[in-house]
């Protein structure tokens, strides 16, 4: 019987789920979610609040995209989303841990609170300090910390025009109406090297993951 997975398409968290999934190349059947009506089903097979991602398979129910994610990598080990070095294995793991960390940050920027656009750039500059010392966010190859990330940085990328900045050798030079604590959040990736930030904010993202 195949998997399936209860699935939202714009909730960020199942956005790793199924790039997890597209990556191992596994088959999977979906069910889709309405987040305004959630089905009474749905919140007893995840009690209290019904959240998705939901994987399913011959009755066993997991939750929690990191936890479902840390599963299909054991169960479908190739092609590997995990270093195969213990200490790059527990690096990566605690960059995926520390997510609540950028998207407290994020959430507080989209709803405008007090403080939210340094909190923000404070987290970026985070995952920028990971980048200057390896390519990924996972270390030497794309794998499951980029994977919990992407959904929001493409998101974000949107929201501040990133495709159009972030690229542009003319950065400086960026439509002055924009205000400027985006300026300041979009110069965070400015010294990323540009191959990682394409890798992990990548061009392709939606048509590649359905984001």
């Amino acid at each position: 019987m195949a998997m399936t997975l209860y699935d939202a398409p714009r909730c960020p968290y199942c956005a790793r789920t199924r790039i997890v999934l597209a990556e191992k190349g596994v088959p999977y059947e979906t069910v889709t979610i309405d987040l305004a009506d959630r089905p009474r089903w749905l919140i007893e097979r995840n009690p209290p609040r019904g959240r998705v991602p939901l994987l399913e398979e011959d009755g066993w129910v997991l939750p929690e995209s990191a936890v479902i994610d840390e599963y299909l990598e054991e169960r479908y080990p190739e092609p590997p989303l995990l270093p195969a070095d213990p200490g790059e294995r527990a690096a990566t793991r605690l960059v995926v841990f520390r997510f609540d960390d950028f998207g407290d940050a994020y959430y507080a920027f989209r709803r405008g609170e007090d403080g939210a656009e340094a909190e923000l750039a404070d987290a970026l500059a985070a995952l920028d300090a990971v980048l200057e010392a390896t390519p990924f966010l996972s270390g030497r190859a794309f794998g499951l910390a980029d994977i919990s990330y992407l959904p929001w940085l493409v998101r974000l990328r949107d929201l501040l025009g990133e495709e159009r900045i972030m690229w542009a050798s003319d950065y400086p030079h960026a439509d002055s109406t924009w205000p400027e604590s985006q300026h300041a959040i979009a110069e965070n990736f400015r010294d990323v090297p540009e191959a990682a930030r394409r890798r992990i904010l990548c061009d392709n993202a939606r048509a590649l993951y359905g984001l």
